[in-house]
């Protein structure tokens, strides 16, 4: 899957003097029509699986979510809102024309289609990948053969288009990924290294929401993602009972992870249970489980793990669609779920 970088070297001292390094830029653009709740067309930039920047067609406008995006100046931003604008108007346009290929001209119900594409480069060799792909309603419908220059349809009905973008298209995005995405690409790395370099270690806390539910150890605001979080019963690494969870990303460009501790209270109060949490921003942390450590909603102050989950449902759907595409769910379920669209309102409101 793209961006996914190997752990191997992230907690372990590897005899690695200048690790490869594979960037990644990606894009998630959505158009919908007939859905109540999401504008007609929405647009996430990534940059290492970190948001840059979005825009929807309600606001018509580019928000920069990384400061050290704006290093790029005013032009950048402007030719972000037209490039967007321009998606918009042809997202329509092919939306309008799959819609015929499936006879749903005057179907009043919810429909979706999606790109994601994306470019990678391996900044020790110069390697390069790229990719761009479809998706309507659910199920895959068209990708780019960037070897052989030319689209293949993953169903019938996407024949017709196939047969349209062969040609100037098909070779408009092997240009496109092969040069001049690798070369903003390059341009991000050189504008975004102090901050992409950056390491701030976790504030980890013991969460719980009443006292027979499970202990979770939350940590948060630390930065880059890869961490590890696990529990350990009297100094042994413990597997059972435990359920850990996906690393989330927080607004201030920060990350967060928990990992829930599913043993009754006798049972952790008779033994030793310990939260270890590895990040590379220093050594690890250890915090021992004790009824003293936990915040609940009983204590009467702190966040509790209920207060917290909650919290996910008071930011507005498009900053919930974009935290869900940042973290991999919106995608990874893609193919089962996603755009059948009750199920991607639900799950655009699920805090993990």
């Amino acid at each position: 899957n793209l961006g996914l970088l190997s752990l191997i070297c992230c907690f372990t001292k590897c005899p690695v003097s200048s690790p490869t390094v594979i960037h990644s830029w990606t894009g998630l653009y959505t158009a919908a029509t007939g859905i109540k709740d999401l504008p007609e067309f929405v647009g996430v930039n990534l940059f290492d699986d970190e948001v840059t920047g979005n825009f929807d067609s309600k606001n018509n406008q580019f928000e920069i979510r990384q400061d050290w995006v704006k290093k790029l100046g005013e032009k950048y931003v402007e030719d972000q809102i037209k490039s967007f604008r321009d998606f918009t108007w042809k997202f329509k346009e092919i939306l309008k024309m799959i819609m015929t290929e499936f006879n749903q001209t005057g179907d009043q119900g919810g429909h979706t289609l999606q790109q994601m594409y994306g470019c990678e480069w391996d900044d020790e060799d110069g390697a390069t990948d790229g990719y761009s792909q479809f998706g309507y309603d659910g199920a895959d419908f068209i990708k780019l053969d960037l070897k052989n220059t030319d689209w293949v349809a993953a169903r019938p009905e996407a024949e017709i288009i196939k047969q349209k973008w062969n040609g100037g298209e098909a070779k408009f995005w092997k240009n496109y990924l092969e040069h001049n995405c690798v070369e903003w690409i390059k341009k991000y790395v050189m504008n975004g290294k102090i901050s992409l370099e950056r390491k701030v270690p976790p504030q980890v806390s013991l969460l719980q929401t009443d006292s027979s539910s499970p202990v979770v150890c939350h940590a948060t605001g630390f930065y880059p993602d890869k961490m590890m979080i696990s529990w350990q019963k009297d100094g042994q690494d413990l597997h059972e009972d435990v359920d850990v969870g996906e690393t989330l990303s927080n607004h201030d460009g920060t990350f967060q992870k928990r990992a829930e501790l599913k043993v009754t209270p006798d049972v952790w109060k008779k033994n030793q249970f310990t939260c270890v949490v590895e990040h590379k921003s220093g050594d690890p942390i250890h915090m021992i489980l004790t009824e003293e450590k936990i915040r609940t909603n009983n204590a009467g102050t702190g966040a509790s793990r209920q207060n917290h989950q909650s919290s996910c449902f008071n930011v507005p759907l498009l900053e919930v669609f974009i935290e869900s595409v940042y973290n991999k769910v919106w995608w990874r379920t893609f193919h089962c779920m996603v755009l059948r669209i009750k199920l991607f309102i639900k799950l655009l409101f699920k805090p993990e």
